[in-house]
């Protein structure tokens, strides 16, 4: 190196320790996660503004006290979410974040090894006990709908009959293209980059790979027999927390309904804060449980979604969005400039099925029907010695020995199950997602299949 080169690199280096110190001062958990998540926030608080150089991986290490690989991970997070730029010689610089493109997770559910005789790994409803859209049609067909682009963006009369079956007075209320949409609006309107979210723990895949696309940090929260565990989200919610995305019954995968007395223990635990509750309601009306909503607590700071796609049809596409006025608008709003609105078709088909006694009567049998195919299959597997969780819904979470084992013993007879893995926000005990509310006949012997596969799994106090 020439003489000019080595005074170039003693100033640079001389100029960058500074700033390298006072990025690690703001630095508390010094994982790879820890580091790019506090970094993120600082890029969204503008601490750390688009244009600015980033230290060296060596020198953020040397003042953090981790390895260089400990922060090239860190480097790498905030790089697959379009945070900072990497130009070789040049340095890392802050960008501004546009996430990254794969939705890991969900692919990891949905691409299985093949076609199965009996697949049970998709998590969707069986299309023989949907309400029949026919006749609903037809009458809906002769209506006129839509008479400028200016027309609100909720069917008067779906409105009204949405907020009053609400489970508390939402501020403001919308209807979008199904339960993800939901969820991605609203995500997008209050997850900024590194802002700390909690999850149920396992959570929903999708989910997962929209807040990883948003930068967030994400905490995953068990649940027990009633829903999220009161201490560990009050351990949680000693960082700074900015929403909490939750499912209050038919949980998917777990099954796991919450009680009234949960919604209130969380509600108190929240209420202190500013934090934002999502509840995604996915399984509607042919869950068995009761609808409990942290909404008639906190009705202010509550989300709540609203889907009817596994009730009365997934080609629907449609869901509901009600509560917390900031949020519900803002979504509406920013919803203006792309598609505006759910087809009004749609809604007045939705709406003629929530007053149409065959389709309440068929969206009933279909609950019934739900329940008895979970029961025949678990009353099967307790037997065996399987652990499983929840009660309600069309999908079971079971343990196994071991997952890959366990989904190649079910291939190898034709059935189809969901891995465990992409569910999980931290590594915990192997397990499968089994859509039982498919298992239309012999759900006996479907259940011995699946003990088999399960192998010996010791059960845990509270899974059942």
């Amino acid at each position: 190196m020439t003489e000019q080169g080595a005074q170039w690199l003693y100033c640079y280096r001389t100029m960058n320790r500074p700033f390298a110190h006072d990025l690690a001062a703001e630095i508390t958990d010094r994982s790879a996660r820890g580091i790019a998540a506090a970094v993120g926030r600082m890029i969204t608080a503008g601490t750390l503004p688009v244009g600015q150089r980033l230290p060296t991986v060596r020198d953020l290490a040397g003042q953090l006290g981790v390895s260089p690989t400990t922060v090239s991970e860190a480097w790498q997070s905030l790089a697959a979410v379009g945070a900072i730029d990497a130009r070789g010689r040049q340095g890392t610089f802050v960008r501004q974040p546009t996430g990254p493109a794969s939705p890991r997770r969900y692919r990891r559910v949905t691409e299985g090894p093949g076609h199965f005789a009996l697949d049970l790994s998709t998590g969707t409803p069986d299309p023989a006990l949907l309400p029949d859209l026919g006749p609903v049609i037809a009458r809906v067909s002769r209506q006129s709908l839509t008479s400028s682009y200016l027309d609100h963006p909720v069917l008067p009369d779906l409105e009204a009959h949405l907020r009053a079956d609400w489970p508390f007075t939402p501020d403001d209320l919308t209807v979008v293209d199904g339960a993800m949409d939901a969820l991605d609006r609203v995500a997008s309107v209050i997850v900024r980059l590194g802002d700390r979210v909690v999850v149920e723990q396992p959570a929903f895949p999708p989910l997962l790979d929209l807040l990883d696309q948003l930068g967030a940090d994400v905490i995953g929260v068990p649940l027990d027999r009633e829903g999220m565990r009161v201490d560990l989200l009050t351990t949680a919610l000693q960082h700074d927390v900015r929403a909490v995305f939750l499912q209050p019954r038919a949980h998917n995968p777990t099954g796991v309904t919450y009680t009234a007395r949960r919604a209130k223990q969380l509600a108190a635990v929240l209420a202190p804060t500013d934090t934002i509750v999502v509840e995604d309601d996915h399984s509607g009306d042919i869950a068995s449980g009761s609808l409990v909503s942290l909404g008639t607590h906190l009705p202010h700071r509550t989300v709540h979604i609203r889907s009817y796609s596994k009730s009365h049809g997934p080609d629907l596409r449609l869901a509901a969005v009600g509560g917390a006025g900031e949020v519900v608008s803002a979504a509406i709003n920013r919803r203006l400039l792309g598609p505006g609105w759910s087809s009004r078709i749609l809604q007045a088909v939705l709406l003629e099925m929530l007053d149409h006694t065959p389709t309440i009567e068929a969206v009933t049998r279909a609950r019934h029907e739900y329940a008895r195919r979970r029961a025949a299959v678990t009353e099967v597997l307790a037997a065996e010695g399987v652990s499983f969780t929840g009660t309600d819904g069309i999908n079971l979470w079971m343990q196994v020995a071991d997952e890959r084992s366990a989904l190649l013993t079910l291939a190898a007879q034709g059935i189809g199950a969901a891995p465990g893995e992409p569910f999980m926000v931290q590594p915990d005990v192997p397990s499968l997602r089994v859509t039982v509310g498919l298992v239309d006949h012999d759900p006996a012997g479907l259940a011995r299949r699946l003990a088999d596969a399960a192998g010996t799994v010791p059960a845990r106090a509270g899974q059942r």
